[in-house]
């Protein structure tokens, strides 16, 4: 919903977002005909704006979202270009060997999501791990290539 590079919802985008939240609900039968739209608004905005600038940045949502589907977004933040993402690469490829295992893979997500200020515990963790590994390992080596964690 948001502009391309822009990095927050504002204004039009963050109505858009609620009307196809709406349409969704009522397409699941949830019946929202008593809801006022800018009520819905106006609250969700007292409550995640937190800088009150009348945006919602991708800081924000990710602290809406839950932490299985803000993994994404977070590294997004934490790697923004393709220089740090090597940066990266390198910092958690701790025995260079070209590829992240599952070990380095989980070091680099409890650092995200310690940055992200989302709370977790080890079984999570590990839990986080596989998904990751599940959803980019294409050749189910155990391990990810750099082409497959570029993806």
């Amino acid at each position: 919903f948001a502009s391309p590079g822009n990095g927050y919802i504002e204004g039009k985008e963050l109505e858009n977002f609620f009307q196809e939240l709406e349409s969704a609900r009522k397409g699941a039968g949830v019946d929202s005909k008593n809801d006022n739209l800018g009520d819905k608004m106006k609250e969700f905005m007292h409550k995640y704006d937190k800088n009150a600038d009348g945006k919602i940045e991708m800081a924000e949502l990710a602290q809406i979202l839950p932490t299985e589907e803000n993994f994404l977004l977070c590294f997004r933040q934490h790697v923004g270009s393709s220089s740090e993402f090597m940066e990266a690469w390198r910092r958690y490829d701790t025995d260079r060997s070209g590829y992240i295992e599952a070990n380095e893979l989980k070091g680099f997500l409890s650092d995200l999501l310690k940055k992200a200020n989302r709370p977790y515990d080890e079984p999570k963790l590990q839990e986080y791990t596989q998904t990751i590994l599940r959803m980019f390992d294409m050749n189910g080596d155990g391990k990810l290539g750099l082409s497959e964690m570029s993806r």
